[in-house]
């Protein structure tokens, strides 16, 4: 009896003790920041951002990846700019690639399980059903945008955030954006009430905010031209300018906006008007990017007189809690000698307005302008204090006043670049991935977002 009770009272104890410590996550899928412990599989790499997560190398990241992808020119490309990596002067990298080509590579990434953080970023057309399957099968994702390009694949996709959370793995999307110098000092001036203000209602016709995005598909990537695959101009594959790059203006009108609030769809969103309209590319130019002679057969619905039809611009007007906002995505074929892709944003206070300009007259490199709007003759004293006091975080940033307002000039060691974005945002996931947890307001507010930009897709499609 006595022996029966001893062993009672030990397993109750062992229970008691297993039961304390349990949070609902096995030991095997803890991070602790540890060398080597992040093992990324890299699945089906169609876009060239899935190499740019690896262009930095990381501790916690071991140097071993494995990707998983059907064979074909997107993994060669992919496995070249990997290449370029390891072997630069500057600097180079020490990737390992473990490749396993094949039509099955979903469910061999799956069955095989080598990695515990898939990345990934490639074609669209079935991303968020990937997404699905990945974090089902408890594996953590870093997705590049856009999640999702359709009003079903965003029902999927809140779908695998409800399974990321059961499975106790993050699903993640990256926002380079707000790792953009510009748009970190643009937040922080609006949260400053002495001299912005509060942040306008504003109208359908002049917007509280407005952010425009213009993209090329003729640029360099890494030094060198890049080249697109051909379904990157099918949008039924690639996604509609309004869900695709939108998705980053969207992400920073609510992060500016509305810093570290969560976010309702149902109740916060309201789409107010909605418009698309395509870029005509020829077939020299699509050859010069894809190195194709001929458009593909399933481009062929899209072409016209020799020229191919891409939807990959759009326009929304939107309010956000009450706000009105206007987003706007234009895609150009090669941008103006000396420029790259650009960036227009505003932001109206109260009592000033927050802009981002990066055309011809900033010599095509963003920069940060202040507007006094009430004409308050100590608006200058009182930007300079706030100047002084961002400084702080960021030394070398001043404030000159100049004809047409006041212009902030910041020190060019923080303008990285959208490249090395990317390593900011893998630094950011890594740490979420030792909290074991993402900010409470990351998860509803990607899905505000993702409904955000679905939504103005279908209200554009009307």
């Amino acid at each position: 009896m006595i022996r029966i009770i001893s062993a009672l009272l030990t397993i109750t104890i062992s229970l008691f003790i297993l039961n304390s410590c349990d949070d609902g996550k096995d030991d095997s899928m803890r991070f602790t920041g540890a060398r080597g412990e992040v093992v990324i599989m890299t699945l089906d790499p169609g876009h060239f951002h899935a190499a740019l997560v690896q262009k930095t190398m990381f501790d916690q990241i071991d140097p071993t990846v494995y990707i998983y992808a059907p064979d074909g020119s997107d993994v060669d490309d992919h496995l070249r700019t990997i290449d370029g990596y390891n072997s630069r002067a500057e600097n180079p990298t020490a990737w390992i690639s473990r490749v396993y080509r094949g039509d099955d590579f979903l469910d061999k990434m799956i069955s095989e399980k080598p990695g515990n953080v898939a990345v990934l970023a490639g074609n669209n057309r079935h991303k968020t059903a990937y997404i699905k399957k990945t974090v089902d099968a408890g594996i953590n994702v870093l997705a590049d945008k856009p999640m999702c390009i359709n009003a079903d694949g965003f029902e999927l996709l809140k779908q695998a955030f409800a399974s990321a959370a059961q499975n106790n793995v993050l699903l993640y999307d990256i926002m380079t954006e707000r790792y953009e110098i510009t748009t970190m000092l643009q937040k922080e001036l609006a949260g400053m009430p002495a001299v912005f203000g509060e942040l306008q209602t504003g109208t359908a016709e002049e917007p509280a905010v407005t952010k425009e995005s213009v993209h090329h598909f003729f640029k360099y990537v890494s030094g060198n031209p890049i080249k697109r695959p051909a379904w990157y101009f099918d949008t039924s594959q690639q996604g509609e300018g309004i869900v695709d790059v939108a998705t980053h203006l969207v992400d920073l009108i609510q992060w500016e906006c509305f810093p570290e609030q969560i976010l309702d769809c149902t109740t916060d969103i309201e789409i107010v008007s909605a418009k698309r309209w395509p870029t005509k590319v020829t077939q020299a130019q699509f050859e010069n990017v894809t190195r194709l002679r001929d458009f593909p057969d399933y481009l062929q619905p899209y072409v016209t007189d020799g020229l191919l039809f891409v939807h990959s611009n759009g326009e929304f007007v939107y309010k956000l809690k009450g706000v009105y906002a206007k987003v706007s995505v234009i895609w150009n074929y090669e941008a103006p000698a000396g420029a790259g892709d650009t960036h227009y944003s505003i932001m109206r206070g109260t009592k000033a307005n927050v802009i981002i300009r990066q055309g011809a007259a900033q010599n095509y490199k963003a920069e940060l302008y202040v507007e006094d709007v009430q004409d308050d003759p100590a608006f200058g004293a009182t930007l300079e204090q706030a100047i002084a006091k961002i400084a702080a975080t960021y030394p070398g940033v001043s404030v000159a006043q100049e004809a047409d307002g006041w212009h902030v000039t910041i020190p060019q060691s923080y303008r990285v670049g959208h490249e090395a974005h990317f390593g900011q945002v893998a630094s950011k996931y890594l740490q979420y991935l030792v909290d074991g947890k993402l900010p409470d307001w990351e998860v509803p507010n990607m899905i505000a977002k993702y409904y955000t930009t679905t939504s103005a897709l279908e209200r554009a499609l009307q």
